[in-house]
């Protein structure tokens, strides 16, 4: 029986991408559980594993999917970087024609430090559905955009109450929403009058 090394050898074209641009042509997409925290880590070293093993014809992409987002708090906006899949690495290969995993594709990722095991059964590991590859990937292509502010949940007309600051305890209504500042002006009832107030958005919560 020939092996994926093999076949490979025989068709130098199989890393070629497929037309619905989800998966490289005789590959599939697999998921890698890994430590806590060391998901970069793994990504990083299975890279360069599979370059210097000469192995990127079976291996292909390695992903760990992530999010910016700006925080901000005291008007300073910070960029973060949020692991969409905590604890996990996507491994794009070949496979054997029984489903497993070639024996020189395993030795490398299995002796990568932070490597658990892969998911499925039978030391076999489970192809991803066509839509949980289609989701991982448009959230990798994400990272690329512009980052989001997290939290930033509010618009007009939202009735909010102040947590923090000098109106602490004051409800009101949003009249409006500066998401590169971080900051939202709030109509608050002050002294029987309707005033216009901006509060850092981290200061607010909503009132269903």
């Amino acid at each position: 029986m020939s092996s994926v090394a093999d076949e490979v050898q025989k068709s130098p074209s199989t890393a070629t991408t497929t037309e619905s641009g989800l998966r490289q042509a005789g590959m599939d997409w697999y998921v890698l559980r890994v430590a806590s925290n060391k998901e970069e880590q793994v990504r990083s070293a299975l890279e360069r594993k599979v370059k210097i093993e000469g192995l990127d014809q079976i291996v292909g992409r390695i992903m760990v999917p992530t999010l910016k987002e700006r925080r901000m708090k005291g008007g300073q906006a910070k960029v973060y970087e949020r692991k969409l899949y905590p604890g996990y690495v996507f491994v794009e290969m070949m496979t054997e024609a029984d489903g497993s995993i070639p024996e020189n594709v395993w030795f490398l990722i299995k002796e990568t430090t932070g490597v658990g095991d892969f998911i499925g059964s039978e030391g076999k590991p489970s192809r991803m559905e066509e839509h949980d590859i289609a989701a991982m990937l448009a959230a990798s292509q994400k990272a690329d955009d512009q980052p989001t502010l997290s939290g930033m949940n509010f618009k007009k007309g939202d009735v909010v109450k102040v947590t923090e600051g000098s109106f602490e305890n004051f409800e009101g209504t949003i009249d409006s929403v500066d998401e590169h500042r971080g900051m939202v002006t709030v109509l608050l009832t002050i002294f029987g009058r309707s005033t216009p107030v901006e509060v850092e958005y981290w200061q607010l919560e909503k009132i269903s």
